[in-house]
């Protein structure tokens, strides 16, 4: 029992802003029902977004991995058959359209502006319970969440929301929303019991999700280097006006980072004029337009900044 009226008054706005919030972006959330190839039957399911009029939907690439066809319904009893247009499981995300046009897409957000602390929604279908809604906070941000393709290849995607708000299986591809209403995140996780996951709507995603749309694939560059984060001197960092840049651990043989001679204990503080400190920079830089094409390198090393050149090739 809450005694205190401006306590009560608090609790009240709390409701009112997750109440609103939920009857904004409900409509735009789908159930995903997977399945399998080759009409095997259900391959499993999960949550999806409504995120342009014409029936494009956002998922988790694990959600739609089990198969080729699936199938969408909403919280007004609609239904449609659903198309996945493409998948990309370095970063978790897939694109789905339904066969038909849709006029409840969800209002896109900038994740880039979360602090934590803030409020955040999480709505999607949690064990087969459509249209479920949870609230919490942003726990953290900068958060790595391991992903590893069909061959092998291992990535971090850099920046994941940890939230407190709770997630279930089914939860993965639904939405999380700020208290505007606005798509500030895609839930693909559950690490453990009160912690929840989702890649963060901002730039870098939005150009994937415009590839896969345009494409029905992502197109990245590869530098074949293997770093972390490395603060750097005072007087460099007084002098490059940043505090770190990204330390190179290894470079893979034969590697674009091999021909542009970078060697292990440089240290990249800008790729292509772009400041770097931590691995995430370096792989939103590594875009489809960077294949092939000459990239300037600026490196620390020892006391000295070189400019170097390397050449990306597209990731396998």
């Amino acid at each position: 029992m809450v005694e205190n009226p401006t306590e009560q008054q608090a609790l009240d706005a709390y409701s009112s802003i997750v109440t609103s919030v939920a009857e904004k972006v409900l409509p735009s959330v789908a159930s995903l029902r997977i399945g399998r190839g080759g009409g095997r039957g259900f391959g499993g399911a999960g949550s999806g977004v409504v995120i342009t009029p014409d029936g494009f939907l956002v998922t988790s690439a694990h959600v739609v991995a089990a198969g080729g066809s699936a199938s969408a319904s909403f919280l007004d009893g609609t239904e449609y058959d659903v198309d996945v247009v493409g998948a990309d499981p370095l970063s978790d995300l897939a694109v789905a359209r339904a066969r038909a046009t849709t006029s409840n897409p969800a209002k896109i957000g900038n994740a880039d502006q979360l602090r934590v602390g803030q409020l955040v929604v999480a709505i999607g279908n949690p064990m087969g319970f459509s249209g479920s809604v949870t609230s919490g906070v942003v726990s953290g941000l900068g958060r790595s969440l391991a992903t590893a393709d069909g061959n092998g290849h291992r990535r971090f995607i850099e920046d994941v929301i940890q939230t407190d708000a709770a997630l279930n299986p089914g939860n993965s591809g639904g939405a999380l929303a700020d208290s505007m209403a606005r798509l500030i995140g895609v839930n693909t996780a559950v690490a453990g019991m009160g912690l929840g996951l989702a890649v963060p709507m901002n730039g870098t995603t939005q150009a994937i999700l415009a590839a896969l749309m345009r494409n029905g694939r992502v197109r990245r560059g590869y530098l074949g280097i293997a770093g972390g984060t490395r603060a750097l001197p005072p007087r460099f960092a007084e002098r490059l006006a940043r505090k770190a840049g990204v330390e190179v651990h290894e470079v893979v043989s034969g590697s674009p980072a091999a021909g542009g001679k970078l060697r292990a204990g440089d240290v990249i503080v800008s790729v292509g004029g772009v400041g770097v400190s931590k691995a995430g920079d370096l792989q939103r830089l590594m875009v489809e337009a960077k294949i092939g094409a000459q990239l300037p390198v600026t490196v620390l090393r020892g006391d000295q900044l070189l400019d170097l050149n390397v050449v990306p090739v597209e990731l396998n």
